[in-house]
């Protein structure tokens, strides 16, 4: 046990630290567009054009997504992880050329091609290095990223406009995306220097603590590919597969949703665009919490994962209908930092769920298709917002329909049959 506390040790601190930064750079990139006051008028953007421009960034990620991972496997995390970085992180700053609806939808999905098989390839990459008994914890570390950035958009976004104002004749939220964009393509080239791909390549490791981490690995992927027989991409067909990604689209569907359009939520109480970037990272802050109690949780009672992901998704069904039921004022946002609690605890019990099943070429595809049929959700959360504002000038109907989601995927973990993914390894 002193052995395996000291690997999972060296490996938690070489490896995660680098994998969150990266993480929070990607979702600030992804989700930023929400907090560019002045853009959509600048842009002539109504509430709908807005929301099909910050969902179609999906439809390039899903496209490629599947692609990318298998391409993870056979050029190796260190120099595809990076490879992804560099990309999305140069076309994330090009957003601020986007001169109308046309080139900022085209710009929006060349970022999500660009992005593609980013998360899928960590989450695989995590398979490379961490046993399954600590894989939840370590999901939770890296996932604690998503809320974070979503809490700390605002206020970074805020000073990104206010300190450029009006620089070389730029608008703010112009200089906001370069300013956002280019830690991205500076941490492609950390990422290309510092991270190893496979335990045999790590300089930190004695070869003992080697040794020791690739056999118990290989024990466990090989006792998973005896148990379950899903080899190859006859994952993407696999049942237990297709239900955990239509319970991924509908959980996007509400993080994208809300993260989002949060700050124009929070506009329609009154407050300032300076004012909503900066009261939207409250709530966020609850998911935080969330990723981290439902990580430690999951490792906990892994046994007890399923009735976890079922919380989670409950949580996030009443706390958005909660929200949509009080209406536009300032108590919502209790209920929908509640709903954020479960919608982001959700992640660190779900993702070790398909490593429990898939190993190899089935868990690069596997992990892919969940992740990129998932994403669609990011496109369509944010167009019902969008939609529903345009057509009725409120956001409650559109905070229904996302607790909806929440609700169908909760009746769909239900039925999901589990028990061959939470063995534990002996």
């Amino acid at each position: 046990m002193d052995l395996e506390k000291r690997v999972i040790g060296k490996a938690f601190w070489r490896i995660l630290p680098l994998l969150l930064v990266a993480y929070l750079a990607s979702y600030l990139n992804r989700i930023n567009i929400g907090f560019a006051s002045g853009m959509t008028r600048d842009l002539g953007l109504s509430s709908t054009a807005f929301g099909i421009g910050a969902g179609v960034f999906f439809f390039g990620y899903f496209i490629f997504e599947i692609p990318s991972n298998l391409a993870l496997q056979k050029f190796g995390a260190r120099v595809w992880l990076a490879r992804i970085m560099l990309s999305w992180g140069l076309l994330s700053m090009a957003m601020a050329l986007a001169k109308g609806v046309t080139s900022f939808m085209v710009l929006r999905f060349l970022v999500g091609v660009a992005e593609a098989g980013f998360f899928p390839g960590v989450i695989l990459y995590l398979t490379y290095w961490f046993p399954a008994a600590w894989r939840a914890r370590m999901t939770a570390a890296f996932m604690v990223a998503i809320p974070a950035s979503l809490s700390l958009g605002g206020p970074v976004s805020n000073w990104a406009m206010a300190v450029t104002h009006g620089a070389l004749g730029l608008k703010p939220w112009q200089w906001m995306f370069i300013l956002e964009g280019l830690p991205t393509v500076l941490l492609a080239g950390v990422l290309l220097k510092f991270l190893p791909g496979r335990p045999a390549e790590a300089s930190w490791l004695t070869e003992e603590e080697k040794t020791w981490l690739e056999q118990r690995l290989e024990y466990e992927a090989g006792s998973i590919r005896s148990r379950h027989g899903v080899r190859g991409l006859a994952a993407l067909a696999d049942r237990r597969v297709l239900a955990l990604a239509f319970i991924y689209f509908a959980n996007l569907t509400t993080v994208l949703g809300i993260g989002i359009f949060l700050p124009q939520i929070i506009k329609g109480m009154g407050a300032t665009d300076a004012a909503a970037n900066t009261i939207s990272q409250y709530p966020f802050m609850a998911g935080i919490a969330g990723v981290l109690i439902f990580g430690w949780l999951a490792d906990r009672f892994r046994q007890q994962r399923k009735a976890l992901l079922v919380v989670a998704l409950l949580l996030s069904a009443a706390g958005l209908a909660g929200a949509g039921v009080i209406g536009p004022t300032y108590a919502a946002l209790f209920l929908i930092a509640a709903a954020n609690f479960g919608i982001y605890g959700l992640k660190s019990t779900f993702w070790p769920l398909p490593s429990m099943f898939l190993t190899g070429t089935a868990a690069a595809g596997g992990i892919a298709l969940i992740n990129s049929v998932g994403n669609l959700g990011g496109f369509v959360g944010p167009f019902i917002l969008g939609s529903v504002k345009d057509a009725t000038h409120s956001y409650v109907w559109a905070l229904y329909l996302l607790a909806g989601f929440a609700l169908a995927a909760a009746i769909v973990a239900l039925l999901l049959k589990t028990p061959s993914m939470v063995e534990e390894e002996s």
